[in-house]
Formats: structure tokens, C-alpha cells, sequence
């Protein structure tokens, strides 16, 4: 009856440790879906705002660039958290967690988002289909198995064996570097239908090298975090090699290059002055995040390098752009 009383908890505590256990499974849940968010639906969504700020700054029409690239980034990193989750345990707890129990979930929302982003392409043209396929290409050589394979079936009896590019110091994170670069720089221009030479190959070489730079520090800056787990699997990564003192001298130095180009770009007038202030206001988050590295917890060092992009995106639209 709806107005009976009600009883009294149990004296036992039953109630109170029915409550702690249903808390503690609301936290769980909200850790898990937290560090969901923070894995390839942010990538796809720093990918979409770096494309447009490069859109802005070659001075193209706007197009679908941003949510092609923003789809395809979901697609790579989501099945590469779930190729890597075993190893992952050790850095990425939680997300290693979902992407080994989901596995299968997330890898079709991949095949699915990358199945979208190249329908996009297709309607944008030859250039644009054949710049979105580059990015799953460079996924297989680099994180895939497939290398090492074809390696062992050329010469089984070989006592060299090849390796993951994704397992080959430094050349990962510039493989990586260059991917975006490529992605970002290039799809603007492809999917609006407009040719290098009328923005200036100047221009477009200045703004691929700046995302190329920035690109291998965000790659590098988040290493730090993840340097027990590398060195435990044999992995070499700047940290492993050089400590945290030697990787953040390396990776300042390589901000102070990504400065030197836009201070070219700002000399020669390649770029609008709002997109130079925005990614000069992008590069101190970036010269922050990296002088702290050794400070910033593990989850915060996997998404701060990234925000130096939602930082300039912000400066862009704040200066109406």
C-alpha cells in the first residue's frame, strides 16, 4: 500500500553498504565515460578545430574538411586503443578497460566513422578521397601487426625481424607528425577544390611545417606520462631515452622552431594577423603544458597538449572570425 510505513533500515548497516556500492558503481561509471571522452571522440573533435583554424589560415572557402578529418581521427585512434588495450593496462587503465570490453563496439562506431568520412570525400572529389584514405594507410604500417607480418613471410629464416613503426624510436612520432600535418594542411584544400598554387606554396609549406612541429610535441608531451609502460614493453620514446629533464629541453626546442616559422609567417604576411594571434596564444599553451610535464597527473598530460588548439579556436572566434 502507498501509505504504509515504511521500514526502518536494518541495524546491520545493509542500506548504508547498498548506497556506498551503488555510489561507487556511479563513479565508476562516470571514470569510464570520462575517459571515453577524452580518447577519440576529443582527438576527433581537436582534429575537426584544427582544420578549420588551417582553413582560416590558407584562406579557403569553408567545407566538410572538418568533419572528414574529425571522423577519421575517431576511426584511427579508436582502433588503435583497442589494438594497443593489453598494453595500455599499465598508462591508460581505464581506457584500455573500455576499449578491451567494447572492443568489438568500438571498432564497428570506427568502421562506421571512417565509412563516413570517406562518403564525404567522395562528394568532395578525387583529391579529397584519396587525402582521407592516407591516414588509415599510415595507421596500418604504424600501429597494425601487418609490417611485421609481411616482414616474417619475406624472410622467416631471417634473424632480423621488423618491427611496429609504431614501436621505432623517434620515427613514430614523426610518422604521426607528418600524418597530421598532412591531414589537416591538405584537406581544406582539397575538399574546397582549391589548387596550392592560389593560396601560395610558401604559405602552404610555412603552415604544414608549424602543424608538423606541433604535431611531434603533442605526440611527445603525453610519453611522459606513459614512460613506465614503454620501458616495460621495450618501446623507446624521448622520455625513455633521455628522462623528463632531456624531453622537455628537446620538445622546447622544438616550440622554439614552430615560433622561429611564425615570425616568418607574420614577416611575410603568408597568414591574417587573427590566425597568427591564434596560434601564438595555441603555442603558449603548448610551451606550458610542456615546461610542466613532469607536474600535470596522467589523465590531464593525455588531453593538455591538445588544448592549445581549443585555445587558439577560441582566440579565432573571440577576434570574429
Amino acid at each position: 500500500m502507498a501509505n504504509e510505513p515504511t521500514s526502518p533500515s536494518t541495524t546491520d548497516g545493509t542500506a548504508e553498504q547498498s548506497r556506498l556500492r551503488l555510489t561507487i558503481s556511479n563513479a565508476s561509471a562516470l571514470r569510464g565515460i570520462a575517459a571515453f571522452a577524452a580518447g577519440a571522440p576529443f582527438t576527433a573533435f581537436v582534429a575537426a578545430v584544427e582544420v578549420a583554424i588551417a582553413t582560416a589560415a590558407l584562406g579557403v572557402p569553408r567545407s566538410t574538411a572538418p568533419v572528414a578529418v574529425g571522423l577519421v581521427a575517431f576511426a584511427v585512434y579508436a582502433a588503435d586503443h583497442v589494438a594497443d588495450a593489453e598494453g595500455d593496462m599499465g598508462s591508460t587503465p581505464t581506457r584500455a578497460r573500455i576499449a578491451l570490453r567494447y572492443g568489438d563496439q568500438l571498432m564497428t562506431a570506427a568502421a562506421v566513422s571512417y565509412g563516413a568520412a570517406v562518403a564525404l570525400a567522395v562528394v568532395a572529389g578525387p583529391s579529397a578521397l584519396a587525402l582521407v584514405l592516407v591516414p588509415g594507410a599510415v595507421w596500418i604500417g604504424y600501429a597494425s601487426d601487418w609490417l611485421p607480418a609481411v616482414g616474417n613471410l619475406a624472410a622467416p629464416l631471417a634473424a632480423v625481424s621488423v618491427p611496429r613503426l609504431k614501436d621505432v624510436f623517434l620515427l613514430n612520432s614523426a610518422a604521426v607528425a607528418l600524418a597530421w600535418a598532412v591531414a589537416v594542411v591538405a584537406a581544406p584544400l582539397a575538399f574546397s577544390g582549391v589548387a596550392v598554387d592560389a593560396v601560395g606554396t610558401p604559405t602552404v609549406a610555412l603552415l604544414f611545417a608549424y602543424v608538423a612541429l606541433r604535431s611531434f610535441v603533442d605526440v611527445e608531451v603525453p610519453n611522459v606520462r606513459d614512460v613506465a609502460a614503454d620501458a616495460a614493453r621495450g618501446v623507446s620514446t624521448l622520455p625513455v631515452a633521455y628522462g623528463v629533464g632531456g624531453t622537455r629541453r628537446v620538445l622546447l626546442g622544438v616550440d622554439a622552431l614552430a615560433a622561429g616559422l611564425l615570425a616568418v609567417v607574420s614577416a611575410t604576411g603568408a597568414a591574417p594577423r587573427p590566425v597568427l594571434v591564434a596560434l601564438a596564444a595555441g603555442l603558449a599553451v603548448s610551451v606550458a603544458v610542456t615546461a610542466l610535464a613532469d607536474r600535470l597527473g596522467g589523465a590531464a598530460l593525455g588531453v593538455a597538449p591538445d588544448c592549445s588548439y581549443l585555445v587558439a579556436g577560441a582566440v579565432l572566434l573571440a577576434l570574429g572570425w
